[in-house]
């Protein structure tokens, strides 16, 4: 069932098909194990697609159909990053799959793609960059990548499922060493970044490691990271649900932490779900208008702030852009603007494939209307934060130079740019592992 799950979710098209997860399985009634299995196979399926269809290239480039392609890259997940899942539980699923959906006729087709994949696979790597999967010990007897001497931005594509603008625009400022390691982080999920919210981070490891759960320390003092795969076991456990501890990125803290919050102060976070950052301003003293548009988000940034204890420092504001303030004025407003999520491509792997011209231009819209309106909501004196989790320049120093263009009477006092830990001689999250960026401007009294 999980795999019909996945499979469905793939046809319907969806440009967030990790988010669908859950709504997918309540509707075919998956237990936990099941789900599990549905955001595995999806999450590598997105992380490797241009590699899966590499492959099926190579292997049979006569398949056209969209309901075998998706199928095949089902199977070619499961058969190439997926550990534990043997080659004939592969070949079962998938006929029993493609019986289901597309008929008897069609599972000849699968089961000789796949008996072919499994005759060109070896157990080693190669040394060859066309016929190694990156990051796995698997290669293929012919080259099945484009060649990256003649073509490495297209072998990128192939080999490192990067769509190659992205990677050369990452080229152009980062070199090409540190935009291929960006791009290989991508490639998998990323650590499970904590906040400890009360108490010693050592006592809080201490309590992790009694359930099972290995932790190491992040960059920032309050920063616990853990494996991917423990989330269900940290989002279960007595410190989360008691509030003791979060989720939350290393940069996305340091960003609102950058606002200087205060007791007392009056503050507004204006793209406030699913409230991590709330909480953090609210654990200040101050007082915080928390605004989004969406009422499911809100609903879930509710929760947050009543898990973390600070509801009561909280006002909780349905409103697109903080537009329902009106012309109240603020100590400080805090901006988590909509982006293209390429500094978190390993927590939200489908935004490389939104990446384009026509998104980057709406969300410019979307960034300046949020930064002048911000600016509105800001008493003389007060601060702005300007958040994202791109590492994109026109997302944000570019942006924060024309919002200083435009407003006479702002200074720049602070700003960093986290690039996902991209530190080989280290364990992978041994740095920040949200890249991002953000930027206080203070107002003049």
């Amino acid at each position: 069932m999980s795999r019909l799950v996945a499979y469905a979710i793939l046809r319907s098209g969806s440009t967030t098909p990790l988010r669908d997860v859950e709504r997918f399985s309540d509707e075919a009634e998956l237990d936990a194990r099941d789900r599990g299995l549905v955001r595995r196979i999806l999450g590598t399926e997105v992380r490797r697609r241009t590699t899966l269809r590499a492959v099926i290239h190579a292997i049979a480039p006569a398949i056209k159909n969209a309901e075998m392609l998706a199928h095949l890259h089902i199977a070619l997940a499961q058969a190439l990053f997926l550990d534990r899942i043997p080659p004939h539980a592969v070949l079962a699923e998938c006929s029993d799959a493609v019986r289901q959906t597309l008929g008897p006729a069609k599972v000849r087709i699968a089961r000789e793609f796949l008996n072919s994949l499994y005759d060109r696979l070896e157990n080693a790597r190669s040394g060859d960059p066309r016929r190694d999967l990156v990051g796995r010990n698997l290669s293929f007897r012919e080259p099945v990548f484009r060649d990256p001497v003649e073509h490495p931005l297209l072998w990128a594509e192939d080999a490192l499922s990067m769509p190659a603008p992205m990677l050369k625009r990452w080229i152009a400022r980062h070199g090409e060493a540190k935009a291929r390691a960006l791009a290989e982080l991508a490639l998998d999920e990323a650590p499970l970044s904590m906040r400890v919210v009360a108490g010693e981070r050592a006592e809080l490891a201490n309590e992790l490691r009694a359930l099972g759960v290995e932790t190491r320390d992040g960059v920032h003092e309050r920063v616990l990271l853990a494996p991917s795969a423990t989330a269900e076991a940290v989002t279960s456990c007595a410190a989360f649900t008691e509030g003791r501890l979060t989720i939350q990125g290393e940069h996305a803290l340091r960003a609102a932490e950058a606002l200087q919050a205060r007791a007392g102060e009056e503050l507004v976070d204006l793209c406030a779900a699913p409230g991590g950052k709330t909480a953090v301003l609210a654990a200040s003293g101050a007082r915080v208008i928390a605004c989004d548009s969406n009422e499911s988000r809100l609903e879930r940034l509710r929760s947050t702030v009543q898990r973390l204890g600070v509801e009561e420092r909280v006002e909780v504001l349905a409103t697109d852009a903080g537009e329902a303030l009106g012309t109240r004025t603020f100590d400080g407003v805090l901006v988590d603007a909509p982006c293209s999520n390429t500094g978190v491509l390993a927590q939200r792997p489908e935004a490389r494939w939104r990446f384009g011209p026509a998104s980057r231009a709406e969300l410019a819209a979307i960034q300046t209307r949020l930064i002048d309106r911000a600016a509105e909501l800001v008493r003389p004196g007060g601060r702005l934060v300007w958040s994202t989790c791109s590492i994109e320049p026109e997302e944000n120093r570019r942006t924060v130079d024309a919002f200083l263009t435009r407003h006479a009477g702002w200074t720049l006092e602070e700003e960093r740019e986290s690039l996902p830990d991209t530190d080989t001689t280290q364990e992978r999250g041994a740095g920040p592992i949200d890249g991002g960026y953000f930027a206080r401007l203070r107002r003049a009294p």
